[in-house]
């Protein structure tokens, strides 16, 4: 314990005498390390699919001086301290886990999570909505997954999945409409309906859509590589080929073990 609170002091300690020494971090502020901070994060987050734990440890290790940075900013401002920072989550954790901390009881991760809502509510985080928590600038699907888990904890739910299913069905069919009259607002306010519906649904299968995306996502990048490669090999280049030549070789794809390591 001694030597993890020796090693986070030191690195306070460095980011103040480069707060104070060095010209590039003299000039950084609140707003221009934001987008500094959301790439290290996503940095982190590749680490972590990738299974690369040095990748994570150092990733870590760069969110952590960004924490650091930002208390920094806030002592100088005087706005608050890393103490206030560090107790303040500390405080907070006692507090939302009273079947830690305290008397009450819990029989599961559901009962958790409800315990956790309604303390948020009596310390007046929920005063205008439930959906207040959740950040604006999440990514699209995240931010349609954390609203459903938020109205869920107040029993805004479907009773089974057979329900969420026929309402992606009624949207996919409202999309359709939607074409079949050429209105290009309707299409996209029914296509996001869609999305929305395919991520609850998701949500009901214990499926992370977020995470399920990214594979995909990933399996084509794999796959499209694997028709370039084939392509260079013979000598060819994909825009000079025809669909059906390309076709082909994405069947390759599919089929190869590569394709999908």
């Amino acid at each position: 314990m001694n030597q993890t609170a020796d090693s986070f002091l030191r690195l306070v300690k460095i980011m103040d005498e480069l707060r104070e020494q060095c010209p590039w971090d003299k000039k950084q502020t609140i707003h221009t390390l934001r987008s500094m901070t959301i790439e290290e994060l996503y940095e982190l987050v590749d680490a972590i699919d990738s299974n690369d734990w040095d990748g994570i440890k150092e990733e870590l290790g760069d969110l952590f001086l960004h924490l650091l940075f930002y208390t920094r900013i806030g002592r100088e401002e005087s706005k608050f301290m890393l103490d206030d920072v560090l107790n303040g989550i500390a405080e907070k954790l006692i507090r939302r886990h009273p079947h830690i901390y305290g008397d009450v009881e819990v029989k599961d991760e559901e009962e958790v999570k409800k315990n956790w809502q309604k303390i948020k509510a009596a310390e007046g985080k929920l005063s205008q909505s439930v959906l207040q928590g959740v950040p604006k600038s999440l990514p699209a699907i995240v931010k349609a997954l954390r609203v459903q888990e938020k109205a869920k904890q107040i029993g805004f739910e479907w009773e089974n999945k057979q329900d969420v299913w026929a309402k992606v069905e009624e949207e996919m069919n409202e999309f359709t409409a939607a074409v079949q009259q050429a209105d290009k607002n309707e299409m996209e306010a029914e296509f996001g309906d869609i999305l929305f519906s395919l991520v609850n649904y998701a949500r009901f299968l214990q499926i992370d859509p977020e995470a399920a995306l990214e594979k995909t996502n990933q399996k084509f990048i794999r796959r499209f590589k694997f028709m370039e490669n084939k392509a260079g090999e013979k000598g060819l280049s994909l825009d000079k080929m025809s669909l059906s030549e390309m076709d082909e070789l994405w069947n390759a794809a599919k089929k190869s073990n590569e394709s999908d390591l």
